[in-house]
Formats: structure tokens, sequence, C-alpha cells
């Protein structure tokens, strides 16, 4: 699948009142405040987010590992978390690759999938595409770079959403580094399968965002940037990832500018 493709065709609906959030297993279990975050900035922006608590992991590991009726009872378990007929709003372009693309020939003859895939938004597109968002930058001056996983590129196309929002900020520069396009080598049970294959290209990935000279690098997943981030650690490099909605919420609250006050006091 092409990079532009998937937000092309497909037709977007107006603002809705409410949303489900769906929080992905690593931001769940590992990386709470991400999904805390990404309901906040939404409610900011006038939408009630509901969070049903039975959601679980996509099933894109069983999936991508073959075992594809083990990923059908997972993703049916899914599915009825979420009855409302609201957008499902999505904090992994990873998983909502896997939820949006690969449902539909998964479950094929189950009745109901091809309207549930259509609910599916990635947290960045739907900022973008659904609640056309202006954002006010509030924070300090800096540079940043962006990583997106490979889902989230090629299937997804949300490098694009992405990049527009970051430059919505107008105190931040998004420096394009050399290796943007190019995998992290995480890919879930790929880095476990091909581990020394995995760690070269987390490498090649780390260095290039270390030559970029920035102070933070943003992404939309999280298994790609405990990968990134775990390689920094190890090379004993300061650069970490922020997700995205972090960081759009950072800098465009107020307490962005609280921040910057106290410094000026200092």
């Amino acid at each position: 699948m092409s990079e532009l493709n998937s937000q092309h065709l497909r037709k977007y609906p107006a603002k809705p009142k409410q949303v489900y959030l769906y929080g992905t297993c690593l931001a769940d279990v590992l990386f709470p405040d991400s999904g805390i975050d990404a309901i906040e900035f939404l409610e900011l922006h006038g939408v009630e987010v509901i969070y049903p608590q039975g959601q679980t992991c996509c099933g894109q590991p069983a999936y991508n590992s073959g075992y594809n009726e083990e990923a059908k009872s997972v993703a049916l378990q899914q599915i009825a978390q979420f009855p409302l007929d609201i957008p499902i709003v999505i904090i992994s372009g990873s998983c909502g690759g896997m939820m949006r693309h690969h449902y539909p020939s998964l479950l094929k003859d189950e009745p109901g999938v091809d309207a549930f895939c259509e609910r599916i938004f990635e947290f960045t597109e739907f900022l973008v595409h659904v609640l056309k968002i202006k954002l006010t930058d509030k924070g300090e001056p800096e540079k940043i770079a962006l990583h997106t996983s490979c889902a989230a590129r090629r299937e997804m196309g949300v490098h694009i959403t992405g990049t527009q929002l970051i430059k919505q900020l107008d105190n931040v520069e998004l420096v394009v580094h050399q290796q943007e396009k190019e995998c992290c080598g995480f890919g879930g049970t790929f880095a476990v399968k091909h581990g020394d294959i995995s760690a070269a290209m987390v490498a090649d990935k780390s260095a290039s965002l270390v030559a970029a000279d920035v102070v933070k690098y943003v992404s939309a997943d999280w298994g790609c940037m405990m990968n990134i981030n775990g390689a920094l650690e190890y090379q004993n490099q300061s650069l970490r990832g922020q997700h995205i909605a972090t960081y759009l919420l950072n800098r465009t609250n107020d307490k962005a500018v609280s921040n910057k006050d106290n410094a000026d006091e200092r």
C-alpha cells in the first residue's frame, strides 16, 4: 500500500460529540500517561472520550506470527468493546493499520466488520481530518524530529498528518533526519525472531536521530519508541522520544506558558 492512498480514499465525518479511545497494550500497561494525555487533549477540544475498560490487544502479534484463529478471537473481543456508532481514535498507527486494514480479511465472514473498520482513526489523522484542529504554540523554541512506524507511514499515511500538526507549532523546527522513512527494526515479533537484523536497524535509526541534533523526537507508536529509546539508553545518549499526544498537549496548554514565565523569573 502506498504512503498516500489510505487517507485520500476515505471520507471523513463531521466533528463528533463523543469518541472511543483505543489505548493499545503498550500504552495501557507501560506508558499510560500517553493515553491520559490523548484523552485530555481531545476533551480540551470539545470531544467527550469513552475508554472501554475491557479493551486489550488488537491481535497483531498473533496475526503477524500466522496464528489467525487466535488473532480472530482477540479481534472479535475488541469489536465487542466498542458498540456505539462513533469514531474509535487509536494512539498507534501500527494498531490502527491492523484494525482498519487487516480486520476485513481476518474477519471476512463476520457481520458488521467493514462498518467497524471505517470507524478507526489514528490520533493525528483524527485531529487533522475530523477535528480540523488549529494549534497555538505556547512553548519555547526547539528542534525536534519525527518518527513514524512502518504501518503508520505505509498503511495509514499518518506521517503526513503528524508533520502537518507539528508544522502548526510556530516555535518548533521539524528536522528531517536521514533515516526518517526507514524501519526502526522493532516489528513486534520480528525483533525476537531476527534479533541481529533488528539491532542493526535500530542502530542506524538511532544514529540518524542523534545526528539530527534535536532535543527530542516525536512518534505516535510506542513500540518503535520503546525500541529506539532502549537503543539510545544503551548508547548512553540523552535523546529520547515522546508520544505526539503528550507533545501536543504540552506545547499548547497553559502549562507551557507557566513554565516559560517561571523560567523568565529565574
